[in-house]
């Protein structure tokens, strides 16, 4: 599916059009970036610069409140559904007994050789409601509150979601420095960025260090010096727009 369009640039007699390329996607998207960026650099190889993008998108492996890991099982059946250890990262592979585990961003980008950013909050609300504090953890729905309004969490659910973000961070850690990785980390409530023009580039758009998203993600993409940017835990940061989608307040 991916080749198909691009399947003719080597051979357009007008290849500038392609000089730039940069494949981005947000959360199941965002995910799928990891799996074909590589393969994107190799079909365009010569013709363009690519480079790669995930938003929301860098799921983590991560037990949840009651110490389950139920992302695990389901990445690894998913993997096993679609068929899709074929197209998971070859190092990645050789490097574990278990391939499912290339399905996990944090264990792919360590194999992937294509210039990478990776824009995700550090309470991502998808990975909050349904890997962090799954509704099988919480079957009193002690949670539902804070699921639905941050400013509702007590100050030891509060307390307990740092975990999530020290889960991002530590994965995170290996790519600190990488000149070729980009990160914008914030700690918002959110999930995917880089749709909405306010969350972007916008006067009242969240930032860190004065740069908003797309700021950073042009130093990086033209290489305009360092792109790294982590933000304090939550609540500090008062450039937050904590979104929470209406499909996921109850779960």
């Amino acid at each position: 599916m991916l080749s198909s369009p691009i399947s003719s640039p080597k051979a357009s007699p007008k290849p500038k059009r392609f000089l730039q390329v940069l494949l981005s996607g947000c959360s199941a998207g965002g995910l799928a970036t990891f799996f074909h960026c590589d393969n994107l650099g190799e079909l365009l190889g010569g013709v363009a610069t690519v480079k790669c993008m995930s938003d929301a998108g860098f799921f983590l492996d991560v037990d949840d409140i009651s110490g389950n890991n139920s992302i695990r099982p389901f990445f690894s059946s998913l993997v096993a559904l679609q068929g899709a250890e074929k197209n998971l990262n070859k190092d990645c592979l050789n490097s574990t007994l278990d391939p499912y585990l290339c399905f996990f961003p944090q264990y792919a980008l360590q194999n992937i050789k294509t210039p990478y950013f990776i824009l995700n909050s550090a309470y991502d609300v998808y990975q909050f409601h349904h890997i962090f504090v799954p509704p099988s953890s919480d079957p009193r729905g002690h949670w539902s509150r804070c699921k639905a309004d941050p400013s509702a969490c007590s100050t030891l659910q509060i307390a307990t979601l740092q975990g999530l973000r020290s889960a991002m961070l530590t994965a995170l850690k290996l790519f600190e420095g990488e000149p070729e990785v980009g990160m914008f980390i914030n700690s918002c409530f959110a999930h995917c960025q880089s749709e909405l023009q306010d969350t972007w580039f916008a006067p009242n758009s969240p930032t860190l260090d004065n740069e908003t998203i797309a700021e950073l993600v042009g130093d990086w993409y033209f290489e305009r010096g360092a792109a790294q940017e982590i933000d304090c835990a939550y609540p500090c940061d008062s450039t937050c727009h904590n979104i929470i989608p209406s499909n996921q307040v109850g779960n």
